[in-house]
């Protein structure tokens, strides 16, 4: 499955508590259809002490949110935008926003 969205885009998170929030992509889960994005969607962890870690307690770091919760923001008009895809004059594909025909 091609997805849309790639590590290092710009995205804002539709639903859910963390509504309306921008954020870039850490990692992306194609096979689950699910991203991380920084700063958003934190989970709390508990940890036990150990060689490695001398001190234990609860960590927090983002938790993975469905592609579906996301859109692209266009870095020309600054919106979230859907995209599509066209060929470039090399051969590559190449993703478009759909409301201002600029190159993501």
């Amino acid at each position: 499955m091609s997805t849309r969205i790639r590590k290092d885009d710009l995205v804002v998170v539709l639903t859910g508590n963390d509504g309306g929030k921008r954020g870039r992509i850490l990692k992306v889960f194609p096979d689950k259809s699910t991203a991380i994005v920084q700063g958003i969607n934190f989970r709390k962890k508990h940890t036990r002490p150990t060689k490695m870690r001398q001190q234990g307690g609860i960590l927090e770091k983002e938790g993975q949110i469905q592609l579906s919760n996301l859109k692209v923001v266009c870095p020309k008009c600054g919106q979230p935008a859907r995209t599509s895809t066209t060929l470039s004059a090399d051969g590559r594909r190449e993703r478009i926003c759909k409301k201002c025909g600029e190159m993501i």
